[in-house]
């Protein structure tokens, strides 16, 4: 399927010194992406946010329609000017960066945020609820107005109970409100030149809304645009379950989800002393169980401590799973490019792992041997992907080896990406006619071996 770039993370501009210059940092980094073999981009909310207090990530929705054109909800330059940007730059650099992605072949996907928005322009009284609240959004672009009627509670029937860190809670279920969600995703995709979405806290309301939008036909340019779509469901595998089923029931056009369940298992390989790679071949993870709507993942702008830490040890051996198993795998920005383990033209980081996957992670997943300490899996290989031997050793003070039966008589195998507490490359090796072999990984490491020819 690819491997995703998740293009951000929490307070990028700021930390990298790319203020309203995020946009055209990326798009410096597409050349770059596409050599390491980076299919697609996900992209931070590109709408206007309420930017309350400084300006903010975009998950404080204010103007849909605002990409960075219009002078509102946004820091006052000191020249007296107001800034008509994002966060991250202007509507024109957004398209920018769309059209040099699109020209390296990448997708590039939209972060929707359809449960809350905030920084209304007036407060209004909810007869529901007998107070003021504000409600009253007449943003510039004059498209996708709201008042009180929009949010929940509202005078239509609540389907969508969970709000979001107080900030008013849309009601989908309003006409007007469905609609213009609607609107909004076609303009994104029709208009800007989106290829999908990520639906940021869809716990938050009904699927129906999501499968409405995967339900449209989109056309760019005179010609049929095929939309992909994941959503944040953070919950454990059976809630992913159900939202699965009900978005995708009697879809053409099936929407994936995070897989959390995994995330959390990886964690604790990479954190947890005594973990059992037993572990890693039990279901409960949509890798496993729904392989084809499996959105892989390490971290990403969420995982910043307290409640939501990071993976903080052994990294590349998450990545280095996920870049090997099936399921749709995202790289998250700050480990590439901030954390230093992209390392591109080494096999020792993700880059080398992007490309193992592109060229040789086909087909289904043949688990060979595990123990404790030693997992060996087979990718079986699917058309230009011929397959590949992946070895995960939890030893953290030897390497680790099994003999394994593969599906490959009489094949040379090269080592094409690996990591581990040991300096020294593991080594090419050769399956007998019965197609047994030997496998290593260096201590608290891993290798991805391919058959040569």
């Amino acid at each position: 399927m690819g491997v995703i770039m998740q293009a951000f993370y929490w307070d990028c501009p700021r930390i990298e010194g790319k203020e309203y210059a995020w946009w055209t940092h990326v798009a410096a980094e597409v050349p770059g992406l596409k050599a390491a073999g980076f299919t697609a981009l996900w992209l931070p909310p590109a709408s206007k946010a309420a930017n309350v207090g400084g300006m903010s990530m975009g998950y404080d929705v204010y103007d849909y329609y605002d990409l960075g054109k219009y002078p509102q909800k946004a820091i006052r330059k000191v020249d007296g000017r107001d800034e008509v940007r994002t966060w991250y730059g202007s509507e024109e650099e957004l398209k920018a960066l769309i059209s040099a992605a699109h020209a390296k072949d990448f997708k590039v996907y939209a972060d929707l945020v359809l449960n809350h928005n905030n920084g209304a322009d007036g407060e209004e009284y909810n007869p529901i609820t007998r107070r003021m609240w504000w409600t009253r959004f007449t943003p510039m672009s004059g498209l996708f107005t709201r008042d009180w009627t929009c949010f929940n509670p509202s005078p239509y029937r609540a389907i969508d109970t969970n709000a979001f860190c107080d900030m008013p809670d849309l009601c989908h279920i309003n006409p007007r409100v469905s609609t213009g969600i609607l609107n909004h995703a076609k303009w994104m995709i029709e208009e800007i030149g989106f290829d999908g979405f990520r639906y940021d806290f869809v716990k938050g309301f009904g699927g129906w809304i999501v499968r409405a939008i995967h339900d449209r036909t989109y056309t760019r340019q005179g010609k049929p645009v095929d939309i992909f779509g994941v959503g944040e469901c953070w919950a454990g595998d059976a809630f992913i379950d159900s939202w699965l089923d009900d978005v995708n029931s009697w879809a053409t056009n099936r929407v994936g989800a995070f897989d959390f369940p995994l995330r959390y298992r990886l964690k604790d390989l990479c954190d947890s002393y005594g973990f059992s790679l037993r572990r890693l071949t039990v279901g409960g993870v949509l890798m496993t169980d729904r392989p084809f709507e499996a959105v892989t993942f390490v971290d990403n702008h969420d995982f910043r401590g307290g409640d939501t830490p990071g993976i903080t040890n052994d990294k590349l051996l998450a990545y280095a799973f996920i870049l090997t198993h099936e399921g749709y795998p995202c790289v998250f920005w700050q480990d590439y490019f901030a954390w230093g383990l992209g390392r591109p033209g080494e096999p020792t980081g993700i880059a080398a792992l992007v490309k193992a996957h592109e060229d040789h992670a086909g087909g289904g997943t043949t688990v060979l041997h595990a123990d404790d300490d030693l997992y060996i899996m087979q990718r079986n290989g699917f058309g230009y992907q011929k397959g590949l031997v992946f070895v995960l050793n939890n030893r953290g003070d030897a390497w680790n080896k099994a003999w394994v039966t593969t599906q490959w008589n009489n094949r040379t195998f090269a080592p094409v990406a690996w990591n581990g507490r040991d300096a020294r490359d593991p080594k090419e090796l050769k399956t007998q006619g019965d197609g047994r072999g030997e496998f290593s990984a260096p201590p608290r490491g891993y290798a991805v071996y391919v058959p040569r020819g």
